[in-house]
């Protein structure tokens, strides 16, 4: 990132003109966009639930090594055997609204659904470096693979105490790694035999793609939506040594908060050829869920901000700012200011959010929030980052909401 860069977005940050909207503006803007966006995108995760929970229990009854989703967020059994985790998680999770663990919504027409992995439990940390010298097929190279990048890592099937016999075969495993390109190239497989199998042909199509990602195009009442089905292995009772947090001295969120957050463990997701790549997503739900227990506006900044993203900033079925990178941004921005007056005045709160991500998109730079020394936004488009960056400014010299 050049200096030049860094110094223009933080000189227009300093001086742009954040004039107020009123109070009425903004329950217009919610009444008239962000509650039927909010019904529509509910209904579609409903349907796409529906037909995928299908899909994957045909799945799941040809191959046991994967596990139909479920409605609960409990897939793994490290979880369903300790019952005070269980009490745990569901107290937690009282009272808030239907969580769907599995489903990601990166867009209105664009998620990303977990498929659990059986057969892998008590999982530990490697500690010992090895290099590979192999392809993702098996064959032997001359030099060693890469290392994986920060959010990502290797994974040997050494490093569970309990594992099936099934993942010690070749069709997975390459001298003792479960390698991700061949689980995804299995799991595709089976995904094309189980439409065909479930008569779904007519409402889920495999799309084809230029890596061994298995995305497929659901058909809704509304849209169709594009769904990444990405095999996970859910790791519930550890939390990852590359996720050094919270950081020192922070007094967002509380250690209490931490304590459970930690508590839920972590992911590792089949998305690359030989790394996996960590995920958060319960420890992300539960912090967006407990956002605003002092009362603040925090969740109603983010739902504003991600309409705006939708309809003006960042629009399209494939936008290369995501719901992900807008909830990165409330984070980052709730543990700058942790107190709750900063979260009172919703014009104040917003603009200072806006303010965060037009800096971040500016930059080509938002770290990961539990492993920041990776970038969010290294491989994004930054011709397209600049154009948003360039609507994201005009807002901010004169914040009026598009009702168009």
């Amino acid at each position: 990132m050049s200096e030049e860069r860094i110094r223009t977005s933080e000189s227009s940050e300093d001086h742009l003109a954040m004039k107020p909207f009123t109070d009425e503006d903004v329950e217009i803007y919610i009444q008239s966009k962000v509650e039927p966006r909010h019904y529509l995108v509910s209904k579609a995760v409903e349907e796409v639930q529906k037909i995928i929970q299908q899909l994957t229990a045909e799945i799941s009854y040809k191959a046991t090594r994967f596990q139909a989703i479920s409605n609960s967020g409990i897939h793994n059994e490290n979880i369903k055997d300790q019952p005070a985790l269980l009490a745990k998680w569901s107290a937690m999770l009282r009272g808030k609204r239907p969580f769907h663990p599995s489903i990601q919504v990166l867009a209105p027409s664009q998620f990303l659904i977990t498929v659990p992995l059986r057969g892998l439990t008590g999982y530990r940390e490697c500690q010992v470096r090895h290099w590979r010298y192999y392809t993702v097929h098996g064959a032997k190279l001359l030099s060693s693979v890469r290392d994986p990048e920060e959010l990502h890592q290797w994974l040997e099937v050494e490093q569970f105490s309990k594992s099936l016999q099934q993942w010690h075969e070749k069709d997975v495993n390459v001298e003792g790694d479960l390698v991700p390109a061949k689980v995804l190239i299995v799991f595709r497989e089976l995904v094309e035999k189980s439409i065909i199998s479930c008569n779904l042909s007519s409402k889920v199509t495999v799309l084809e793609s230029f890596s061994s990602v298995v995305r497929v195009a659901v058909e809704t009442s509304e849209s169709q939506v594009e769904v990444e089905l990405v095999p996970a292995v859910e790791i519930p009772t550890c939390w990852p040594e590359k996720a050094r947090w919270p950081r020192c001295l922070k007094r967002w969120p509380s250690q209490e908060k931490v304590q459970c957050v930690k508590s839920l463990g972590f992911d590792l997701l089949a998305r690359s050829n030989y790394h996996w790549q960590l995920c958060f997503s319960r420890a992300e739900h539960l912090l967006m869920e407990s956002l605003d227990e002092d009362g603040g506006c925090r969740m109603k900044c983010f739902r504003v901000m991600r309409q705006m993203k939708e309809d003006v900033w960042c629009a399209g079925n494939k936008p290369v700012i995501t719901a992900y990178h807008l909830q990165t941004v409330l984070f980052w921005t709730c543990e700058k200011y942790p107190r709750s007056k900063d979260w009172r005045c919703f014009p104040e709160a917003f603009l200072r959010l806006v303010q965060k991500l037009h800096k971040c998109v500016s930059q080509h730079f938002l770290k990961h929030y539990f492993v920041k020394s990776t970038n969010l936004l290294k491989y994004a488009n930054t011709s397209d980052l600049d154009l948003v960056a360039g609507k994201l400014a005009g807002f901010l010299e004169n914040p009026v909401f598009c009702l168009d």
